[in-house]
């Protein structure tokens, strides 16, 4: 059955975007200044028709969020191995997946990934096709973690379990043929948030900085009132309710949104944080959030690459096998952490 979805939302997707606007009410999506994709401003008109995720328990969302992988997702990247692997975290082992390209740069550090998803969806499938592109070109092993979700585990338990791979990945880097005591981490969306977070926290620990922090989409603050929570408050994939229904189940009742572990944007000092890439999509309520971590971050010192691509939503990085400029996105953002890895990314930013 999904490979029958898959074929034929691809084959409507590539449809011309005349054809694509005409079957989604006939206009181009226009706001704030920014056009939307015709191929995003489809699937957000059949969204429309299905009831929301906020309607839905936790289960039954993370059930459709697999399903919509499975459909809009890229396949396997050519060239790019995948394999299970268990990272010992506490007194348990932390599902996580490998991927490791061919022609690996050895003096490459090992990339830890953390998937979009509010903290309370999302799984190793879901970031699967953004992991293979992102080994291949940037020629680095890449860990993607499956941590634990709300409500079941809420607010530190994902991020915790996200810190815990990054420090066993960095500590044991020549298992992944990468240099030792060294490693990059990032994320999207609340992956996002956990890379922000984990620099941070590596610093008040006293432990050196990551080789680079890759913040896609991030959610930096949890009680944003900037004015693209407004203005793309009925955003799709992405609205403003739904980041009600994600912190509702994430944050527990004693969780504070001005703690900086959960708003890495209300932490005073950004100063001395690693080398970032941030990158945003035009049509999603967190856009002026990533955006105002990315100036804080510049003005702290930090070196920062800043991309915003406008046309697209939320979660672009899942849906790079129907949306040809989500997939040409992922190779840029990509190739942005190889450059960090040649050391252009300070000239550049500066």
């Amino acid at each position: 059955m999904a490979s029958i979805q898959r074929t034929l939302a691809r084959t409507l997707l590539s449809l011309p975007s005349p054809i694509l606007r005409l079957m989604s009410g006939g206009a181009a999506v226009y706001r704030g200044g920014r056009t939307l994709d015709p191929r995003f401003q489809f699937m957000a008109a059949q969204a429309a028709r299905l009831p929301p995720m906020t309607t839905q328990s936790p289960e039954e969302a993370r059930r459709a969020t697999s399903e919509g992988a499975k459909v809009y997702g890229g396949g396997p990247e050519p060239g790019v191995s995948a394999e299970p692997l268990a990272i010992p975290a506490g007194d348990r082992n932390l599902p996580t997946r490998l991927y490791r390209p061919e022609g690996q740069d050895p003096a490459a550090p090992a990339i830890v990934f953390a998937h979009f998803g509010g903290g309370v969806i999302g799984d190793l499938e879901t970031s699967h096709a953004f992991c293979g592109i992102l080994a291949k070109v940037s020629r680095a092993p890449v860990i993607s973690v499956d941590y634990r979700l709300a409500p079941e585990h809420r607010f530190p338990a994902g991020l915790d379990d996200v810190l815990a791979a990054y420090r066993h990945v960095r500590d044991n880097a020549a298992r992944f043929g990468a240099p030792e005591g060294r490693a990059i981490i990032g994320g999207d969306s609340m992956g996002g948030n956990f890379a922000a977070v984990i620099c941070q926290e590596l610093r008040r620990a006293g432990e050196p900085q990551p080789d680079l922090q890759l913040l896609i989409y991030p959610c930096v603050d949890v009680a944003s009132q900037t004015a693209s929570m407004t203005t793309y408050a009925e955003a799709f994939p992405l609205s403003r309710a739904m980041m009600d229904w994600f912190m509702g189940h994430y944050m527990g009742p004693e969780a504070d949104p001005a703690d900086p572990r959960l708003s890495p944007i209300r932490e005073p000092d950004l100063a001395g944080l690693a080398p970032a890439v941030v990158v945003t999509a035009g049509f999603d309520p967190l856009v002026d959030q990533g955006e105002a971590y990315a100036k804080r971050l510049r003005a702290a010192g930090v070196p920062v690459i800043y991309r915003c691509y406008d046309a697209m939503a939320h979660g672009f990085t899942a849906f790079t096998g129907v949306v040809p400029c989500a997939d040409v996105a992922c190779r840029e953002i990509a190739g942005l952490v190889r450059e960090g890895l040649e050391g252009r990314i300070a000239r550049v930013a500066g």
